[in-house]
């Protein structure tokens, strides 16, 4: 089986309220569909291949390589003739133990054959004995893991955890966590979870998991370690500035839904739409927010904030069918591969914010899906990126399950922007360039040109000129942004700087596209 999807900064879980999607016009829900290539693409958490070190209790650590498109295919056939010719060769290495460099010249199986070798060598011949499912996952995972920093072999575990990832439902306490100095640092309780019914604050820090002392283990062991069942309990031991005992909290896993639209009106009308990732329904929670939002007020929407922050990507076919949203007409992207076959993803009319003018805010956590997204409305001239340069993933991985519950996350493609620019290692600059506190460091800051066996450049980005830079003299605050309620209906009275400056920005922008 095979199906596509993209990447994620922070690992989130939590519950939603969803309300009735509103009916989709029917020109509109005909027009949907996944193109031939791209709808196997795929996609990217956190640190977009390593960006921070946040995850939600209960959920994975989240990379930005997940995958563009979703599509499903089965493959058991080739896979039970691979099965039969490693067996084959590993009978043969276990009788006739060292064979000849000549036999292996002469077969296009020769590396497994050579990996039957070593399987039989080490099985026979190390110190302890060897588990060989141990054995040949290792040798699995090392084959793919040589290939770039997003391909990857998951075994049924990995894999399991991967599906939930992406489909944003799983077991757990329901709070967002950071390691910050050392310390598991709670980020936020997810609304209606057992995390905040109990009590968790955000600043909160946990000292245990069901008395096991959490410092020095790594965060996406402790993430597991509080996810499970629904129904199965877990004890967490947590320090409270200002409380000298800490605090203990007995709670009762639930099936959490991770949300990933947040919207909220502000005030002169200002839709801001924020997209946390893009996982399966996040198309559909789009169109919800759409219509609160203009439920929210007889007046008309004025314009849109999309905020596209620490957004590590995800499933490619929710990213385009937001982009449609945003977009009237035009390419939203485009895909090659090995063979340099195109395939291109068009916008069509009648979108829910399509009409009005948009400000995206973006950084340097902003990812593969929300990078392609991003740079669709960059290049159509739709909306003025307000932030700072992006990740730079400009891959595609596909996603194929194997028989036995595992499987492969592999670079299949690169994708491109309406206007042919490839982001893979350089990411978009914005519009409007913000240099915030970790900007100054350069080692602050991880991108994909930063990571191991990254794919090349291809060619100049060919960025536009800023139309301003401005330096933030106050940490960014919005980058973990919390729930939509902590956000100021009047951005430029808050803490957020670039949040103020797209604000602004929209304001100036309104007058003049009305007089068109």
């Amino acid at each position: 089986m095979m199906t596509s999807s993209t990447g994620g900064r922070y690992a989130r879980a939590g519950t939603s309220k969803a309300c009735a999607a509103p009916r989709r016009p029917a020109h509109r829900a005909a027009r949907r569909r996944v193109p031939p290539r791209a709808a196997q693409a795929c996609a990217t958490a956190r640190r977009a291949g390593a960006w921070t070190s946040a995850a939600v209790a209960g959920a994975p650590r989240r990379r930005p390589y997940r995958c563009y498109g979703r599509r499903m295919q089965r493959f058991s056939s080739w896979m039970r003739t691979l099965g039969l010719i490693a067996a084959a060769f590993a009978g043969g290495a276990a009788t006739s133990h060292l064979a000849g460099a000549s036999t292996q010249a002469q077969s296009p199986y020769a590396p497994l054959e050579q990996l039957a070798r070593v399987l039989v060598l080490v099985e026979n011949n190390y110190v302890e004995p060897a588990q060989r499912s141990k054995i040949l996952d290792g040798a699995i995972k090392g084959m793919v893991a040589e290939l770039d920093p997003h391909s990857a072999y998951m075994n049924p575990s990995e894999f399991a955890q991967f599906q939930e990832e992406t489909g944003g439902t799983f077991g757990g306490v329901g709070i967002e966590v950071d390691a910050k100095d050392d310390n598991i640092t709670v980020i936020a309780p997810i609304e209606g979870s057992p995390a905040a019914r109990a009590g968790i604050r955000s600043g909160d820090q946990i000292l245990a998991i069901d008395g096991r002392p959490v410092r020095g283990e790594r965060l996406d062991k402790l993430v597991k370690i509080m996810r499970g069942a629904p129904g199965s309990r877990v004890k967490l031991t947590i320090r409270r500035q200002g409380v000298p005992e800490p605090l203990s909290f007995d709670l009762t896993r639930e099936q959490i839904h991770v949300t990933s639209i947040a919207a909220k009106r502000l005030d002169r009308d200002i839709a801001y739409v924020r997209v946390k990732q893009f996982q399966e329904g996040t198309h559909e929670e789009m169109l919800r927010a759409a219509a609160k939002l203009r439920a929210a007020s007889k007046a008309p929407l004025a314009g849109v904030i999309l905020d596209l922050r620490n957004n590590p990507g995800g499933l490619v076919n929710e990213a385009e069918a937001v982009a449609d949203e945003l977009l009237s007409s035009g390419t939203i992207y485009s895909t090659r591969q090995r063979s340099h076959v195109v395939d291109e993803a068009k916008a069509h009319d009648g979108g829910a914010f399509a009409s009005l003018p948009i400000v995206a805010l973006v950084n340097e956590y902003s990812a593969s899906a929300a990078e392609l997204v991003a740079g669709a409305l960059q290049d159509s001239g739709r909306a003025v990126l307000v932030g700072a340069r992006t990740f730079g993933k400009g891959s595609v991985q596909t996603i194929y399950e194997l028989p036995g519950g595992a499987g492969v996350r592999l670079t299949t493609m690169r994708y491109y922007t309406p206007n042919g620019r490839s982001i893979q290692a350089q990411g978009i600059r914005p519009d409007v360039v913000i240099e915030s506190a970790a900007q100054q460091v350069p080692a602050a800051i991880l991108r994909e040109q930063d990571l191991e066996g990254h794919l090349p450049a291809e060619g100049a980005i060919g960025d536009r000129s800023p139309r301003a830079v401005l330096v933030e003299k106050r940490a960014e605050t919005a980058a973990a942004a919390g729930p939509e309620g902590d956000i100021p209906s009047d951005p430029t009275r808050g803490s957020d700087f670039a949040l103020a400056v797209g604000y602004q920005q929209l304001l100036r922008a309104i007058p003049a596209i009305r007089q068109r």
